[in-house]
């Protein structure tokens, strides 16, 4: 803050007010931007490996699963995919406490490396028909490595990303996060499609699957050096400056004791988020191929045109989000989930190629509402101090309670039920529980994040926030909240 704003803000009498001076911080546009560029690139590289995954279900299943039966190697491929989320948990937890110890931005930093490895090692693993029962093993092992470090990569860039912007513009910022992740998708699924274009299933079969995830490593590296050069988020550095010299144990037991409300709030946001995002855009190539029997190039390439629509589109709400607030534009896609589900999955089943592109259109303009807020409103649940593991801890145990087993339970349902209905009514039960949460998650669009001062981007806008602070809720909307935390921590420690 310029010496001319802070003699000003001297100058005036504050003596009721509950913000100082120093409290407001100043976010760098430039340093906001570079933020989104860095973790939006990370997040693209988790699912760059997630989408040429899924769009290679089929193959990798008949490479690493010959042994079994036809019918049970796209399970057991899916199986693959799910068994990785249960570590995810265990990865959020170790990584998000490290988070929100020493920084942020150093452990995005190591989550990247770890991602970006374990994917270039699934490349290299023989078949199954080169070395038996030890290939499926190895792909596991991989696995794991991937979900132990995504456990801490997501939730870590959307807390990056909110610490690092304005309250003005959290929401469109934010919304950049997801566009890493369509372009990981598009470019993962792009190469796929190409591949198996020009090479053919047999030669896609042999070798060419390898190819996507040998290009992980060079990605990896990209993201790496972005991260090194970032500074650390602006609200956490502020935290730190404040944090008292007391020993931080117990964290995650103080958080599942005195933030289980946010927690149980958070779970739910990212069950109806992620359920709609892993269908459309990781089961639904599998789907339109297996279930439906299109040709697999087909089903590629219009999900791939599909996802580079939503950019543009998830910006766009991204935009919206500052000015009309997440709730309701979330509210609005949990709506037209419930209501356009079925009439949606009934366009895809149609065999037209018109009719099957507006089904997949309609449910990615909804899962775009989701994609556009999420990253903003999941870590505006937490306070500051706790921001990191608490947001690692919901979003991870959801996620893989709901978000990453999708695939493998709608393959199932589908199996043992024989309606090709499921992922419609899948959706529209995840939905139906969201709708009835949302109605009880607070908006804080535009508002400081909990536990923190407001963050702005322009000087002037703090003198502003000095000037008409008359009504504390305004911008210390969490005071009385972080007030009831503080003496329930304070009881429970005399009772003990």
């Amino acid at each position: 803050m310029g010496d001319d704003v802070k003699k000003r803000i001297g100058q005036r009498k504050r003596n009721d007010k509950k913000l100082k001076k120093d409290d407001i911080t100043i976010v760098d546009a430039d340093a906001a931007k570079k933020a989104v560029v860095a973790t939006a690139l990370g997040n693209a590289m988790e699912w760059f490996d997630f989408g040429i995954y899924s769009y290679l279900a089929v193959t990798i299943g008949k490479v690493f699963f010959s042994g079994a039966p036809a019918q049970l190697q796209i399970v057991f491929s899916f199986a693959t995919f799910a068994v990785a989320f249960l570590v995810r948990p265990i990865g959020g937890m170790f990584f998000g406490m490290l988070g929100d110890k020493y920084g942020r931005k150093k452990v995005l930093t190591i989550t990247l490396s770890l991602m970006a490895f374990a994917t270039l090692c699934m490349g290299l693993i023989p078949s199954y028909a080169s070395i038996g029962n030890l290939a499926p093993i190895l792909l596991l092992v991989a696995r794991l490595i991937q979900g132990f470090s995504t456990g801490g990569e997501y939730s870590g860039a959307m807390t990056f990303i909110v610490e690092s912007s304005p309250d003005k513009k959290r929401g469109f910022l934010s919304s950049g996060l997801e566009v890493g992740t369509l372009v990981g998708y598009i470019f993962g699924s792009g190469i796929v499609t190409i591949l198996s274009y020009i090479l053919g299933q047999d030669q896609m079969l042999n070798w060419g699957w390898r190819i996507p995830f040998f290009i992980a490593a060079p990605i990896g590296l990209i993201g790496l050096y972005l991260r090194n050069h970032l500074e650390e988020s602006p609200v956490f550095e502020a935290m730190n400056e404040k944090k008292s010299e007391e020993p931080e144990q117990g964290l995650i037991k103080k958080v599942l004791a005195y933030h289980w409300p946010q927690l149980l709030k958070g779970a739910v946001l990212v069950l109806f988020f992620n359920v709609v995002d892993y269908m459309l855009l990781s089961y639904m190539p599998s789907y339109m191929n297996v279930v439906l029997g299109y040709g697999q190039t087909k089903g590629l390439l219009l999900i791939l045109i599909v996802m580079f629509i939503m950019i543009p589109i998830v910006l766009t709400m991204g935009y919206f989000s500052d000015r009309i607030g997440n709730k309701r534009i979330i509210l609005g896609g949990l709506i037209g989930l419930i209501l356009l589900s079925i009439p949606s999955l009934k366009m895809i089943e149609s065999g037209s190629n018109l009719m099957v592109f507006l089904g997949l259109m309609i449910l990615a303009i909804l899962l775009a509402t989701f994609e556009a807020t999420m990253p903003s409103q999941l870590p505006s649940l937490f306070f500051t101090q706790v921001r990191y593991v608490a947001l690692a801890i919901t979003f991870n145990i959801s996620v893989s309670l709901f978000g990453g087993t999708t695939p493998l339970f709608t393959a199932w349902l589908i199996k043992v039920t024989g309606n090709k209905m499921i992922p419609a009514y899948y959706m529209m039960a995840a939905c139906l529980i969201g709708f009835v949460t949302m109605l009880f998650v607070k908006e804080t669009t535009g508002k400081s994040l909990r536990g923190s001062a407001p963050a702005v981007e322009e000087k002037h806008e703090a003198m502003d926030i000095l000037e008409t602070l008359e009504d504390p809720d305004k911008d210390l909307w969490w005071k009385e909240e972080g007030k009831s935390i503080v003496e329930k921590m304070s009881d429970s420690e005399k009772d003990n």
